[in-house]
């Protein structure tokens, strides 16, 4: 997924605290504090781990772009962030006290495989937390897709309420928690709207982006789409 890298600025700035919410809600329910061992897989620019370090976490990451790589060790200096890909995490096993991929597992060859690196490093007893976007039907931000494309996305099976404790389970992973999170995307204008959209493509589909989003505009000239994330957390038997 090395074709991230030309968009990750952009990505950064539109899209990189956009998860804030279920991120906050995994750091919670892992009690993360002090010296806890976190590995975030699929880590993109780095904001999980700058909340992570800022709770006193000792914090690794690892995302496939070379570009958000960059990003997220500027973000934290003192990270361990590494190039690759989440089917091969290049970390002993039994390392990590929490171990995540949000909005990640749906970009990987084979998200079983990630799991199950995500196991193999994880410390017995220690928690895994995933997190992607909910079925569309509860993503207002899919009326703008639904406006572009002749035939809309599907949902995958990870957007599917059982998708994430099922896959979890799969892999020999004790359920503790699963749900809905809302993930609220906020942009100030017209411009802002496109650019984070779009990323830099096809700049002709502004007008129809703006038209699509009409309904979702605030008082101030701005956007507010409120959108949902699935997360499950579960724990590697001891």
């Amino acid at each position: 997924m090395g074709e991230w890298s030309p968009v990750a600025e952009e990505w950064a700035r539109w899209w990189g605290s956009f998860a804030a919410p279920a991120r906050d809600l995994i750091a919670r329910a892992a009690a993360v504090g002090a010296a806890t061992r976190t590995l975030d897989v699929g880590c993109g620019s780095g904001e999980f781990l700058a909340e992570l370090a800022a709770r006193g976490a000792r914090v690794a990451g690892l995302d496939p772009a070379p570009k958000m790589v960059e990003l997220a060790r500027q973000a934290v200096p003192t990270a361990d962030v590494q190039i690759g890909e989440a089917e091969s995490l290049p970390w002993p096993d039994a390392g990590f006290d929490l171990v995540t991929a949000i909005n990640a597992l749906q970009f990987t060859d084979d998200p079983d495989a990630a799991v199950a690196e995500m196991v193999r490093v994880a410390a017995p007893g220690g928690l895994l937390a995933v997190a992607n976007w909910a079925e569309r039907a509860r993503n207002e931000i899919d009326a703008i897709d639904a406006a572009l494309n002749d035939e809309p996305g599907e949902d995958g099976d990870l957007r599917l309420p059982d998708g994430l404790p099922d896959l979890l389970g799969a892999a020999g992973v004790e359920i503790v928690d699963a749900g809905l999170v809302e993930v609220p995307w906020e942009v100030p204008d017209d411009e802002a709207l496109v650019a984070g959209i779009l990323l830099g493509e096809d700049p002709e589909s502004g007008p129809a982006i703006i038209e699509a989003a009409r309904a979702f505009r605030t008082a101030s000239g701005g956007y507010r789409f409120v959108n949902h994330f699935r997360y499950a957390i579960g724990r590697r038997p001891e």
